[in-house]
């Protein structure tokens, strides 16, 4: 009786059409674009981003910001954060190029990819680039002879339970280790910096940022005691958006860290930084998309569209679950959609409720505007999403 009061494809299919109506209402400026000639588009809300940004800076107002530029690197949103004032945070040498052709310094650039080419460290410190984060002693090594002086901060690894994306398999170090490879980099003629952690992309779980803080008190603390005065901490990223799902809000992250940065961290580093890129990015884009074919396979309803995980929905083979809107009434089915490409892995989602569709209708995928494009191939021939920036 239960289950059947809650209606849970009505409620989520409800939640996904307010989201949208929501979306647009609060961004009339888009409406004349959401039924373009050509799909897929991507349209990108530049005055959200805008607000977005200025929302992080007020409520982490002690913190430099530095938008990963992995999140959406097109111009014209790399364009709108640099005349704000933020910093970038980069991880290539075509990453980097792009933040210096819209004239930004050095000096508001860090790398924060743990393992980076030789080419790159190089093209960093010739440009005014000179903070890089390390985990390995070789990184170290890599960074003393190319990058001589450079300031140098290492990754702490912290549980990434309920993050959407977690980040603490790859990269990352323990306490112990971390403080070796300071004092190492510190023999090699580089400039121990500061601390970093991740907590995971798309995090709703306070607790990773508590026991984030708490290894970064106690290192802090042992570095001091070893002589190494640290200046540094970096948050990394973690800034939730709302998907299928509502997510933490800005404002309750910053007034959350900042109380464990009192309690664990009396004396503040000189520098906090916080580097977001989903939660800058996520919610500020929607996909446009058409239904291209649907079939019944056994059980299943299946619907096919115009673009992929090849095609830039490559997080939907991670996880992450988008929201789906099409603009018809009618009785509810769960539907599994089906990607472009002729790849079997090629899957976007499953169990999305969806009124009946028609080929040919316009399909909307929202907070798709981070990691989308920038994963996109032309896999199969099928080209990537065009963008348009509003």
């Amino acid at each position: 009786m239960l289950k059947e009061t809650i209606e849970p494809l009505s409620i989520q299919y409800e939640f996904a059409k307010r989201y949208f109506k929501d979306f647009l209402t609060e961004r009339k400026h888009l409406s004349p674009y959401i039924k373009p000639e050509k799909t897929p588009l991507l349209i990108i809300d530049l005055q959200g981003i805008k607000s977005r940004y200025l929302g992080v800076k007020y409520h982490f107002s002690q913190f430099k910001v530095y938008y990963a530029v992995k999140a959406n690197d097109h111009k014209d949103i790399l364009k709108t954060l640099a005349e704000l004032g933020c910093g970038f945070e980069i991880a290539s040498s075509q990453e980097l190029q792009k933040v210096l052709e819209l004239g930004v310094k050095g000096d508001r650039v860090i790398s924060s990819n743990p393992i980076k080419p030789l080419e790159f460290i190089d093209n960093c410190y010739r440009s005014g680039v000179n903070r890089f984060v390390v985990d390995s002693f070789t990184e170290v090594d890599k960074i003393s002879k190319i990058a001589p002086r450079s300031r140098v901060y290492v990754r702490l690894v912290v549980p990434n339970e309920g993050s959407d994306w977690p980040l603490s398999k790859k990269f990352g170090v323990d306490v112990d280790t971390a403080l070796d490879i300071l004092e190492y980099a510190q023999d090699k003629g580089l400039v121990p910096y500061g601390l970093t952690f991740h907590v995971g992309s798309q995090c709703n779980n306070f607790r990773n940022w508590l026991i984030g803080i708490k290894k970064t008190s106690e290192l802090w603390q042992r570095a001091k005691q070893r002589g190494l005065r640290l200046q540094m901490l970096n948050l990394g990223g973690g800034i939730p958006v709302k998907y299928t799902y509502e997510a933490l809000r800005i404002e309750d992250i910053a007034y959350y860290v900042k109380g464990l940065l009192q309690k664990f961290m009396p004396s503040f580093p000189h520098e906090l930084q916080i580097e977001p890129g989903r939660g800058i990015m996520g919610d500020q884009g929607i996909m446009v998309c058409r239904v291209i074919g649907k079939a019944k396979r056994g059980d299943e309803n299946w619907l096919y569209i115009d673009t992929g995980v090849f095609n830039g929905l490559a997080e939907a083979l991670g996880g992450i679950r988008y929201p789906f809107y099409l603009d018809r009434e009618g009785n509810l089915k769960e539907w599994t959609i089906g990607g472009i490409s002729c790849d079997s892995m090629d899957v976007v989602a499953r169990r999305v409720p969806l009124p009946e569709p028609e080929v040919g209708d316009y399909l909307y995928i929202l907070s798709a505007g981070a990691y989308t494009t920038v994963y996109a191939s032309e896999f199969n021939g099928f080209p990537k999403p065009e963008v348009l920036c509003v």
